[in-house]
């Protein structure tokens, strides 16, 4: 039987949007008691370098989803993971009408591992990891993934 999981944060803002170019793009993300998310919009659509924005923490929920699952296949397998660090990308066009999407993510995971002579297990790892991650599932662009 398939089982269910329901996620909900709280997405909070406060402002007043008199015009485009004036109304404030902070805001945060809260969920459980956990500590909040400074949110902005893309500072490409005046929102503010120094917080999240919503298509980093996608491109960061699509490497932290392989990872979690890198990881735990290398677990189940006996490949010891000493470090593993990754640098993903992500492409997202505007479209004639000013909305965007996604074009792709680009995964960039470097391994470093117990016992050397096992790397030659870490493609297939990376690739079952890439076909169960919940998050590359559930989008509807190209995930790839150019592990070292």
């Amino acid at each position: 039987m398939a089982r269910s999981h329901h996620y909900e944060v709280t997405v909070s803002w406060t402002g007043e949007t008199s015009s485009y170019r004036s109304y404030e793009r902070a805001h945060e993300v809260t969920a459980g008691g956990k500590a909040p998310i400074a949110g902005s919009s893309d500072p490409a659509f005046r929102g503010d370098p120094a917080r999240w924005n919503p298509e980093e923490l996608l491109v960061a929920s699509l490497a932290q989803c392989h990872m979690l699952w890198f990881l735990h296949l290398c677990a189940t397998e006996g490949v010891v993971v000493t470090g593993y660090i990754d640098n993903p990308a992500g492409t997202m066009v505007e479209t004639a009408d000013g909305g965007g999407q996604f074009s792709e993510v680009v995964l960039r995971p470097r391994v470093e591992l117990a016992d050397p002579a096992r790397a030659d297990q870490l493609p297939g790892l990376h690739e079952r990891a890439h076909q169960l991650c919940f998050i590359a599932r559930s989008v509807n662009f190209p995930v790839r993934h150019e592990p070292a």
